[in-house]
């Protein structure tokens, strides 16, 4: 009888998670097997030992045949509620499972910096030939734990990323391997110091370039809060797991402009969770993902040992080939060879036993000098080339050949003047000042001839001589006219309109000409910012006739053939006469010579897909290969375009690689951030910038005010996302007035950055 109550009880476990995945027990014969299991239990005496054993058997068959058929037809969404049953395994079950022993840093259980961000220095040994071998790995993951109520769900909170950045950097120190699990709905959205979005751009800025190999695993991916400790030399994911830019709930009430309150009609939440591509499959098939880690049917579970027996050998494997690639492509395919045969010499099992062990060569995770460079230019190629083909292009084959060829002999070109040639001028003039001080006249005139040809040989174009000497003085005499190249088509309504700031500062009725003619859009009273179109910056902050786009070919594309974004797309591309959100090109001011970046908010609010990705990164390239400042100005974003799925999310590390290796050649990046900025942008490639200013109304923040008040339970003061408490809270470092925008811009471009720039 106690055998009996044991099966009854874990075939009640066994419906209970099919009604989890299935999210009812309309499906299949769901409700038909429960009602049978509850019958079986009330009148378990009634039956003999042959009919209970009889009737055991058939709800057995019954409920693994329906097990087997859910597994065969699992939809986006079943993997969803898979990956949020609290039956899965956790990042804690992983480290009791697959390392040989750990020490949590940072707190333990409630008693920690941030419980649903999880640190362990952890052992993991592998056998070879009878003999053991330990390695030392920091494992870095969210733990969503099951059911602590303190782990919140696995959402990490910005102190708790910074956690994670804090070791990650102790693993660069130790020279040991790095291990992430990612197991987040998304991070946790609150703006108190250090913030959610500027911790995570601060986390993927420093990943770009950590000197350790890194290999993560993703089970519920979720946005943002997956890419803080996402970004990798190799990526795995959970057969079962999702990854997505939004959760499918997210993606249905933004879809269907479900208003708050309101239900969300459960078909919507499927279609928008088939449409997102968020599954294993369909993220290895848009290269998001290296490799996929099989799960036993209907997922992991805490309690399955045998495939946590496999995750060990995976996560050894994925480290040992970041390590062999950075050896030679040579040592990696001997090892693959090598890995080949003994899986030839092991007894042929069961198709799809778990029990299956990849044999393993001992192999040294230590590396040299000259490995961790090639690690860390591996890492930048394998991110440069994500999403290459996620966009739409009218460049041609030649175009690309010719395109290719600029680039090389711009390379050329820029390498001998900046490089070879400043550096020999430096040198002669050292030495001829050294000579100068102590020899005659006659030296001096001597040499003379030999200083002018380094002069002229290296003399910069008209306007760029400004020094760093003389910028003080220049910005500050510069007249700055507006009003005389654009006018707003706002400033031709012939009407007045009423401050928001009137019932406090009492100020005037504003005559909408004046407003938006010589007021450039500004209070004059109380100085509030009313939102001006992206043309007007266009002609007012940039010297006259010095905009030269580039990358316009470049347009927003339909990646995952999304329903609705196809024609969406081609209505934005109709109303802006433009292919992306981000227009980029090169321009002036005050005669300096910048790259600029420019999203802005009539295509699509400013929302960045691979298109908007790759212009981007273009962008950071350009500016790094001629030595100009690079200018990101966010007219507006509404973060990643959410239509694009994986292929959008990723423009977070993408583009964040990009600016780390502009940055460190000694660029100078500058953000500005105008009207309303949010979410992934924000999150990552602007929020990594050490130079970052806000325009003075404008709304800067990781999420808006629905997301908060329904993740965080908080209803929030009107000015939480102001420019205002953004620089009280250290994420930008100034506030610029819309009037002073050009004369501010230009003294940061003489004043901040390296001595790379060409006009240094």
């Amino acid at each position: 009888m106690e055998d009996i109550l044991k099966r009854l009880t874990n075939l009640e476990e066994r419906i209970e998670y099919l009604i989890q995945i299935k999210d009812g027990q309309e499906w299949g014969n769901i409700s038909g097997l429960k009602a049978k299991i509850d019958t079986f239990k009330k009148s378990l005496y009634d039956f003999s030992e042959e009919q209970m054993e009889l009737e055991m058997v058939r709800l057995e068959e019954s409920i693994s045949f329906l097990e087997t058929r859910c597994e065969e037809n699992l939809t986006s969404m079943d993997r969803v509620r898979i990956v949020r049953s609290p039956l899965r395994f956790s990042l804690k079950d992983i480290l009791e499972n697959v390392y040989e022993d750990y020490t949590e840093l940072g707190g333990e259980e409630e008693a920690n910096i941030d419980p649903a961000m999880v640190v362990a220095k952890a052992n993991i040994m592998r056998r070879v030939k009878n003999k053991s071998y330990t390695q030392q790995v920091m494992v870095i993951g969210h733990e969503k734990g099951h059911g602590e109520e303190y782990r919140n769900g696995g959402s990490s909170k910005p102190w708790g990323n910074e956690k994670a950045m804090r070791f990650m950097l102790v693993a660069q120190t130790e020279g040991i391997p790095i291990h992430f699990y990612v197991f987040t709905p998304g991070a946790f959205p609150v703006e108190d110091y250090p913030g959610a979005g500027q911790q995570i751009a601060r986390n993927l800025y420093l990943m770009c370039k950590l000197r350790v190999p890194m290999v993560s695993i993703i089970s519920e991916g979720g946005s943002g809060g997956a890419e803080a400790v996402g970004l990798s030399d190799f990526r795995l994911m959970f057969s079962h797991g999702y990854y997505s830019v939004i959760s499918p709930e997210g993606a249905a009430a933004i879809e269907g402009k479900i208003r708050e309150g309101e239900k969300l009609p459960k078909e919507m939440i499927e279609t928008c969770a088939d449409q997102l591509k968020i599954t294993a499959q369909d993220n290895l098939r848009l290269g998001a993902i290296d490799r996929i880690v099989q799960e036993p049917p209907l997922g992991a579970k805490r309690d399955d040992f045998t495939f946590f027996k496999q995750l060990k050998h995976e996560m050894m494997r994925a480290t040992d080939e970041v390590i062999l690639r950075t050896k030679s492509l040579r040592a990696f395919r001997a090892y693959e060879l090598k890995v080949k045969k003994a899986e030839e010499d092991l007894p042929v099992l069961p198709e799809g036993d778990a029990s299956i062990e990849e044999p393993h060569i001992d192999i040294s995770w230590d590396l040299h000098d000259d490995e961790v460079k090639r690690l860390v230019a591996l890492r930048s190629k394998k991110y440069r080339a994500m999403a290459a083909n996620a966009f739409s292009t009218k460049s041609t084959g030649m175009d690309t050949l010719m395109k290719k060829v600029q680039n090389r002999s711009a390379q050329i070109y820029y390498t001998f003047r900046y490089d070879i040639l400043k550096q020999q001028k430096k040198q002669v003039e050292k030495v001829i000042k050294d000579v100068s001080g102590e020899s005659s006249s006659f030296v001096t005139r001597l040499t003379a001839p030999f200083s002018a040809a380094y002069n002229f040989i290296s003399k910069k174009p008209a306007g760029r001589l400004l020094s760093r000497k003389s910028a003080s003085s220049t910005y500050q005499n510069l007249e700055l006219e507006f009003g005389d190249t654009y006018t707003s088509p706002l400033a031709n309504k012939d009407r007045t309109i009423t401050c928001p700031n009137s019932a406090k500062n009492g100020c005037k009725d504003l005559w909408v000409p004046d407003l938006y003619g010589e007021f450039c859009g500004v209070c004059e009273n109380c100085g509030h910012h009313f939102p001006l179109e992206y043309q007007w910056y266009l002609q007012h902050l940039f010297d006259k006739d010095s905009i030269r786009e580039f990358n316009a070919d470049i347009g927003a594309g339909n990646p995952l053939n999304h329903a609705t974004l196809r024609k969406k797309i081609k209505a934005a591309k109709a109303k802006t006469n433009r292919q992306s959100s981000n227009i980029t090109f090169q321009a002036k001011v005050m005669g300096v010579e910048l790259v600029v970046s420019m999203l802005y908010n009539d295509f699509r609010n400013g929302t960045v897909g691979a298109a908007e990705g790759e212009k981007f990164v273009q962008a950071c390239e350009l500016a790094r290969l001629q030595r100009k400042p690079l200018l990101a100005y966010i007219h507006t974003t509404g973060g990643i375009r959410i239509q694009e799925g994986t292929m959008g999310v990723i423009q977070m590390p993408k583009c964040t690689m990009a600016v780390r290796e502009y940055v460190d050649s000694g660029g100078l990046y500058i953000v500005v951030y105008d009207n309303n900025s949010y979410a992934g942008p924000v999150a990552s490639f602007l929020g990594c910038s050490h130079y970052q200013f806000a325009i003075r109304s404008c709304r800067l923040g990781f999420a808006g005010h629905r997301v908060i008040r329904e993740t965080t339970g908080t209803d929030l003061p009107p000015d939480y996302h102001s420019a205002r408490n953004a620089l009280k809270r250290g994420h930008v470092h100034g506030i610029w007035d819309r009037r002073d925008f050009r004369r501010n811009l230009h003294k940061s471009l003489m004043t901040m950055g390296g001595r790379n720039l060409y006009y240094r």
